[in-house]
């Protein structure tokens, strides 16, 4: 996939995947109309989104709200913050977060949430907006990424298109990356407690 149509795709999944609140159908509207027909830019990976949209499109905004608290609130297995899956709730995920403050004001870009460093929407704007330092920041956390699409494929959730559709814009996963999933997917993101041995978390533990 070109740079161009990798950029689409990622600032259109960014709104996508953004809390829908009042403005959530002026959203889906903007999306539908830059990724185009069934033709326009961006492949199967715009194909997703405008499924996604299509389906979105027919649910009221308030259930959409409570849909999206439901799918990525309550739930460490699907969270939008993306250094979780490989930090867990560890001292580290700090540094995590200042590494990606730093990264974006290096680049002359402050996020206009108030949302962490890591939620992905956040990541997705910088990526379509700094292309190439934003799609090595994707790459770097395509086994949370992978992570994400599973839980959500596992829900039947319709963001899981999204999420897939984002994918589709990276190369495709190392033998690293699959070890990665693999581990997370048995044991969790990591886990540590003050004054004691840093252990992995039990899949019992994640919420």
């Amino acid at each position: 996939m070109n740079r161009h149509a990798s950029r689409l795709i990622h600032q259109a999944a960014s709104l996508l995947l953004s809390y829908p609140g009042e403005d959530w159908t002026a959203r889906l509207d903007l999306v539908r109309a830059a990724l185009g027909g069934a033709d326009g830019t961006g492949g199967a990976a715009a194909q997703r989104l405008r499924g996604f949209c299509a389906e979105a499109a027919a649910l009221p905004a308030l259930d959409a709200g409570a849909a999206y608290v439901a799918t990525f609130d309550r739930s460490g297995r699907r969270t939008l913050h993306m250094t979780y899956y490989g930090d867990g709730d560890t001292r580290r995920r700090g540094e995590s977060l200042l590494e990606l403050k730093t990264l974006y004001r290096d680049h002359g870009w402050q996020p206009g949430t108030g949302e962490l460093p890591d939620y992905l929407p956040v990541m997705l704007e910088f990526a379509a907006r700094v292309p190439g330092p934003g799609g090595r920041l994707l790459r770097d956390h395509r086994p949370g990424l992978d992570l994400l699409h599973t839980g959500l494929t596992a829900r039947r959730s319709r963001y899981a298109a999204v999420v897939e559709a984002v994918l589709l814009t990276l190369p495709r996963a190392t033998s690293a990356d699959r070890r990665t999933v693999d581990e997370r997917t048995a044991l969790g993101p990591p886990a540590e407690r003050v004054g004691r041995t840093v252990l992995p978390e039990v899949p019992g533990g994640v919420r």
